[in-house]
């Protein structure tokens, strides 16, 4: 086993087979996956710190087994706090607090390809600070058809004053986020997402399912607002996917909705991602700072 001892930020990492392939398709290696979340963790950060995170790990790369590791793992360096989350069925865990460089780095060298999130702060578990929409594609259904249902949901929200921002899922599909940053319940925001997708749901059946039912799904865009649930986490903006090639998912602007929604890609890798963050900046922003409220359901 390889090792190098490394200082990022004032802290000391030890990292680990570094050479070790992690994507095999495209021969992209541990080394470049810990080069990417360190380079990206200036607009990421402000999109975990102070949550509880769940790594999704891949020891042996995508191709191999992976598991979800929500308790943080007691060897973590002792710059890695903790923080309070959903727990699980024996109450409350420590999660993982990635708020810094050094933190997001070590997560890339535990082979923590994906970066879960939940809606809500550790400082406040049950108040969501994010509504989520997560649009997911039914086959033969593609992201293609995931923008055109996006951009209706958008206009929808917009009507009754509410901005959201969108994101791929780095996968099949979409999210999209209300950002809210004040007070609210994660039963208001799941029976108001709920409200929201029955509402597309009635106005395009053919397309848009609220069903949770897999055989309601086919050709299809599911609008999974279950995700609003204070258990559930959503990838988080900027983590990479555990897909043939290290995808991300990327926040996108409308006008990208709307090109997808005409039949253009809308896929970006690692590489992509860090290019587009040094000519856009992060346009995920809105959901760190913009307040909203939503309306009574």
């Amino acid at each position: 086993m390889t090792e190098r001892l490394v200082e990022l930020d004032g802290q000391r990492l030890r990292l680990r087979n570094l050479e070790k392939v992690l994507y095999p398709e495209v021969g992209f290696t541990k080394a470049e996956v810990i080069d990417y979340y360190a380079r990206i963790a200036p607009v990421m950060l402000p999109h975990i710190a102070g949550r509880g995170i769940t790594l999704k790990r891949y020891p042996d790369g995508v191709e191999g087994g992976s598991f979800f590791e929500k308790r943080c793992p007691s060897h973590r360096p002792d710059f890695i706090g903790t923080i309070d989350g959903p727990g699980d069925r024996g109450g409350a865990i420590g999660y993982c607090n990635l708020d810094s460089i050094p933190a997001l780095a070590w997560a890339g060298n535990m082979a923590a390809l994906e970066i879960h999130a939940p809606m809500a702060l550790g400082a406040d578990i049950e108040s969501p600070q994010l509504c989520v929409f997560d649009l997911d594609p039914g086959e033969p259904a593609t992201i293609i058809e995931c923008a055109r249902v996006g951009l209706e949901l958008r206009d929808v929200l917009a009507g009754i004053g509410l901005e959201c921002v969108a994101k791929t899922s780095g996968s099949k599909g979409m999210q999209l986020y209300v950002p809210l940053n004040s007070p609210h319940t994660h039963d208001h925001t799941s029976e108001f997402a709920h409200a929201v997708a029955r509402v597309l749901e009635k106005h395009r059946p053919d397309d848009v399912t609220s069903v949770m039912a897999r055989a309601q799904r086919p050709g299809k865009v599911f609008i999974d607002w279950s995700q609003n649930s204070r258990h559930k986490t959503t990838v988080a903006a900027y983590s990479l996917r555990a897909r043939p090639t290290p995808t991300v998912s990327t926040p996108v602007t409308w006008d990208e909705v709307s090109d997808c929604a005409d039949g253009e890609p809308l896929s970006f890798t690692a590489p992509d991602v860090l290019t587009r963050v040094a000519e856009l900046g992060d346009l995920f922003a809105p959901c760190a700072t913009r307040v909203q409220h939503l309306p009574p359901t």
